[in-house]
């Protein structure tokens, strides 16, 4: 079976955003501590492009500002891109959720859920 990829990102705000990390570290421990379900993941943050911008780059500008973490500067976004086993490691933990100690203080800490999808190959190579 292949491998699923999941992208979750969501608004935090600054003031959190230490405790986030830390707390979504501790959250996979616990989703593995019985079993490894998820083989790898990253836990990024949102970067200020806005600074490097060259004049003349009106398009770019249009882009950054329709961000909405962008434009509320106590907010930033994280993303977690996670590797998980399979799809079945995936349904686990999701039905196990509400037993891992950090789900409810992750649950707190994140605002607004930006995006979420699970991916898995299409194409053998």
């Amino acid at each position: 079976m292949p491998t699923c990829i999941e992208i979750a990102v969501f608004e935090v705000a600054k003031s959190d955003l230490a405790r986030v990390l830390e707390v979504s570290e501790t959250l996979f421990s616990e989703i593995n501590a019985e079993q490894k379900n998820i083989l790898a993941h990253q836990i990024l943050t949102e970067v200020d492009l806005s600074t490097e911008i060259a004049e003349g780059e009106a398009e770019a500008e249009d882009i950054l500002e329709e961000s909405s973490a962008e434009n509320t500067p106590e907010l930033t976004e994280v993303c977690w891109q996670l590797t998980w086993a399979n799809t079945e490691a995936v349904q686990a933990s999701k039905s196990k959720w509400s037993t891992y100690p950090s789900s409810a203080e992750i649950e707190r800490l994140v605002g607004k859920k930006l995006y979420y999808g699970h991916f898995v190959s299409v194409i053998a190579k």
